[in-house]
């Protein structure tokens, strides 16, 4: 052994052929900063080696290496940001220390290298992947760039075009696809994996390979000529611009980056990465982006612990209700391998319900990203009945009928009778108390609420409801079946709205005030949009949800918390509701719908509406911007700190994801907490008290004001003080 540390080791093998061999204690390989120390104690001790001739890398693990252990960098990003850029050229510096090795080296990857784990192998010579290989470099998603030296030889190894798209998209590659690229130069059989590297580094060698003239490469500027280098980055520019926007800087950086560093030699490039990694780590959409990663780990960690402690197998479920609800929900689940029975009591419901997942397996047949035959048995695993009778073995109920409290209860109460003493049966509702619903029901600890969102097969969270008698056994089956449906759940304790709902519509209310005040809603919808980053502001939001939808749900809100969401007497929503203008659903609400001639969804706002309202609204007034930000989204931020104190939602991660995956908060916020912490507790704190006397909604908690007082952190606090 030439060298043996905690995560790698280096031994000889036979023909000076040295292995270095990533090996850390836990399932899979990460750089942290103990591992880089390693790596380069590794390297130093391969230059003293005078038996080594060549060296090849592998991993011991399933997958080669998933990259930088972000949760150690955290608190570094914190720093200054001379002190990041530092840290990252001593990082740099012991890649380049590996490259620079005299001797030809080659990696051999299987699994994922990604981020850092990419990095490791660019710095060798050549590179041969196994079919399980998945290669790239995603830090963009991260709000960053690489920082071991990525920006350097990627372009070098692959050409700035293809380099631009691997880094400003974060996309990983299949090995063959690596191989297209060139960045890679083999594909084989993971048995031969090894044996593979070991004959390409004696190629090496033996001078049948030139690796000399690969280093090389690597170490000097990038051969452009200036029209080659005006129309690589121009054309960069702007699709990036299209793509990513103002609100993502990380893939803009990058191709500025690379503009200039193709034009100098390595110790040139690398330095100006440095500089640009740390300019990047320290941005709120870095912030946002990470934290974002870090909850969303929460999320899938909670949902991988139900799955394994979840007694009650899901092998067949069943949907009540055909609508387009209940059919999307028999999709999902027929597609990801559990089949369902669809019940409804008359077969046009069903007809629709059918339809309605013929039409998504449709879409995905006509884009070629499913076989017809696929298709056929993804269809062929939704049973439709007008009878309980299929029903007997099901491990799962859903119950997606009308939104009614007497209809549900009447059909919870049918269901139970007809199913196996141990099926699980869940209520896709949205507004109605499940305790309340618990009532009809024999056995109320084997029941829960699961609400999915619309359209179902697009819509990635499900929020798991806890009733008081739900039993753990219920909930984690629940969350494992949600899991396997490909969807990522949220549990969250029985309130009016539950969580979603709950935090949703103070925004709404903040919104309709503003309406009144005489704000013109397509002026909030773009600010919205266009500068917080909504996917649709409040007005198109509440015509896709249903203008009778939200009119309900208002209610529903009103009656659970009367002095902070009572309705007003001004309300516009209601009053579109009542001159039965519905939205999407029937082409008229805020906006007039229709669909342009290649059948894509177009909206005008409605003049018609406009005067309809004009009896309960000032006149037309102008707010700034940050006004009707704040007016919005401080309701909202305030309705969530409430249901973290409640307990209606356990942790700041969840809370963020929730709203992420339910709503579409812009992702570059890192949800509602993180969006808190960014702008400052007691900066959110100033401006909420600024808008107090419009209501409840704006005044913020005791709780808030203690945890800006002594400085502490949603994510790292306990702050619930009600159960």
């Amino acid at each position: 052994m030439i060298y043996q540390g905690n995560s790698l080791s280096v031994q000889l093998l036979d023909d000076g052929i040295v292995e270095l061999c990533f090996d850390a204690k836990g399932s899979v390989n990460a750089l942290n900063i103990a591992t880089l120390q390693e790596y380069k104690n590794a390297i130093i001790a391969i230059n003293e080696c005078s038996e080594a001739k060549g060296v090849i890398v592998t991993s011991s693990k399933s997958t080669f290496i998933v990259g930088a252990d972000i949760t150690e960098f955290t608190e570094l990003f914190k720093t200054p940001d001379e002190e990041i850029a530092g840290v990252f050229k001593s990082s740099s510096d012991i890649f380049d220390l590996f490259e620079d090795i005299n001797i030809p080296t080659v990696a051999a990857i299987n699994g994922f290298a990604l981020g850092g784990g990419c990095e490791v192998t660019l710095v060798c010579d050549y590179r041969v992947a196994d079919t399980t290989a998945s290669i790239g470099l995603p830090e963009v998603k991260l709000g960053l760039m690489p920082g071991f030296g990525g920006t350097v030889r990627l372009p070098r190894v692959i050409g700035v075009d293809n380099a631009l798209e691997w880094m400003t998209t974060g996309k990983a590659y299949k090995a063959q696809q690596a191989l297209d690229f060139g960045a890679i130069d083999a594909v084989v059989a993971p048995e031969n994996l090894k044996a593979s590297a070991i004959s390409m580094v004696k190629d090496a060698i033996a001078g049948n390979l030139d690796w000399q003239a690969r280093k090389q490469e690597k170490l000097s500027p990038v051969l452009l000529s200036p029209i080659e280098h005006a129309m690589s980055f121009n054309t960069a520019k702007g699709m990036v611009f299209a793509k990513a926007g103002k609100h993502y800087p990380a893939p803009m950086v990058t191709v500025n980056l690379l503009e200039k560093a193709v034009k100098l030699d390595r110790t040139g490039a690398m330095l100006l990465e440095n500089e640009a990694f740390g300019k990047l780590a320290k941005t709120d959409a870095c912030a946002a982006q990470v934290g974002l990663f870090l909850s969303d780990q929460v999320v899938k960690g909670k949902a991988k612990k139900a799955s394994k402690v979840a007694t009650k197998k899901v092998e067949r479920a069943a949907v009540l209700g055909a609508g387009i609800m209940g059919g999307g929900i028999a999709y999902q689940s027929a597609y990801k391998g559990t089949p369902i029975v669809m019940k409804d009591i008359n077969n046009k419901a069903l007809d629709l319900g059918l339809s309605t997942a013929a039409g998504i397996l449709t879409k995905l047949v006509d884009k070629g990203r499913m076989a017809p035959k696929k298709m056929a048995q993804v269809l062929n695993s939704i049973t439709p009945t007008l009878t309980y009778d299929s029903m007997t073995d099901v491990d799962i109920v859903v119950e997606a009928v009308v939104e009614n409290p007497k209809v549900k209860a009447a059909v919870l109460k049918e269901v139970e009778a007809s199913v196996a003493d141990d099926a699980i049966i869940t209520s896709n509702t949205s507004t109605i108390s499940i305790d309340l619903l618990a009532q009809s029901i024999d056995k109320p600890e084997r029941f829960c609420g699961m609400h999915f969102f619309n359209p179902v097969n697009k819509m990635p969270l499900v929020e798991i409801i806890r009733g008081k008698e739900t039993s753990e056994e219920a909930v984690a089956a629940v969350v494992a079946y949600a899991t396997k449906m490909g969807k990522s759940a949220i549990v969250v304790n029985d309130c009016p709205g539950f969580y979603i709902n709950r935090v949703l519509f103070p925004y709404f209310a903040g919104f309709g005030q503003l309406l009144v005040e005489g704000a013109d809603f397509t002026a909030i919808d773009k600010v919205m949009e266009k500068q917080f980053g909504w996917p649709m502001g409040p007005a198109y939001l509440l015509d896709v949800v249903g203008i009778d939808t939200a009119d309900h749900c208002t209610d529903v809100m009103a009656a659970g918390f009367p002095t902070r969401m009572a309705k007003s007497d001004k309300d516009p929503v209601q009053a579109l509701y009542k001159d039965n203008r519905f939205g999407q659903k029937n082409g008229v609400g805020f906006y007039e719908h229709s669909k342009d001639k290649r059948g894509r969804p177009q909206k005008v706002a409605s003049e018609s509406s406009i005067a309809l309202m004009s009896s309960i609204c000032a006149e037309p007034a102008q707010f700034e911007a940050d006004e009707i930000i704040a007016r919005l989204m401080i309701p909202m931020i305030n309705e969530t700190i409430r249901c973290l104190e409640e307990g209606v939602v356990d942790t700041a991660a969840e809370a963020d994801m929730g709203l992420i995956y339910g709503l579409g908060f812009p992702p570059f916020r890192g949800g509602p907490i993180r969006y808190l912490e960014t702008v400052g507790l007691q900066s959110f704190i100033d401006t909420a008290d600024k808008y107090a006397h419009l209501g409840e909604i704006y005044q913020v908690t005791d709780g808030l004001r203690e945890m800006a007082k002594t400085g502490k952190s949603y994510f790292t606090s306990d702050v619930k003080t009600a159960k």
